[in-house]
């Protein structure tokens, strides 16, 4: 399946230690992050990304190019910051399967993909979330889920780990143009479950880190393997 990279962060809190590349190829291992992230996910079996890229764009799509590891590399660049939700909308209409897989471009959440999908139709499912277990309210959308893992509210134990499954047709039902800055957690997600939309998340014991602040940037290369 297709999968959209959101990779167009500005990364505000890592520029003391990061501050002349986009967050997501902040390097970690030697490496660019957004080179672990996709290698990871081309080994899952996917084969064709969009990246949506924004601040210092070129940084990213001089290093990929149209080809990367055997995987095809294609780009939304964000005219402005459109935030999480309008860069998903952005760039949806390059998306050509019927289920679409979205990452933070910032977080390595090492998902089974096979799991993940066997989930997502078991429970024909609209949406599913990749969810973890935090403590952190104030940096992770919590959740709760009901017994069969539909997620009841946007609040509880259950925390977004920033990977989702979609069906691509549901990208086409939203309200909103693509161009809008919107947020996927406040805004879509929300939107998805008043609207009647089939939303379940499944907890994952995966290897799990968010470079977004310089703590958890610092242990990223003992926890991505």
């Amino acid at each position: 399946m297709d999968a959209i990279v959101l990779a167009g962060g500005l990364g505000t809190r890592l520029r003391p230690l990061v501050s002349d590349v986009p967050k997501p190829m902040a390097p970690v291992k030697g490496r660019p992050f957004l080179e672990l992230l996709l290698e990871y996910w081309i080994g899952q079996g996917v084969r064709r990304f969009v990246l949506s890229v924004g601040y210092l764009a070129e940084r990213v799509t001089g290093h990929f190019g149209a080809h990367w590891c055997g995987a095809e590399i294609l780009y939304a660049t964000e005219p402005e910051a459109l935030g999480t939700g309008g860069a998903l909308l952005f760039a949806a209409d390059r998306i050509q399967t019927s289920e679409v897989l979205v990452m933070n471009g910032d977080t390595y959440f090492a998902v089974p993909l096979g799991e993940l999908k066997a989930f997502h139709e078991q429970r024909k499912a609209d949406w599913t979330l990749a969810l973890f277990r935090s403590n952190d309210s104030q940096r992770y959308q919590g959740l709760s889920v009901g017994l069969e893992g539909n997620v009841e509210s946007l609040s509880g134990a259950a925390a977004n780990g920033g990977v989702y499954l979609m069906a691509s047709s549901r990208l086409r039902d939203l309200p909103w143009k693509a161009g809008e800055r919107l947020s996927l957690e406040n805004d879509l997600l929300p939107h998805a479950l008043r609207s009647g939309w089939r939303v379940y998340g499944r907890e994952f014991d995966s290897p799990f880190v968010d470079i977004g602040v310089p703590h958890d940037y610092r242990a990223a290369g003992e926890i991505i393997q």
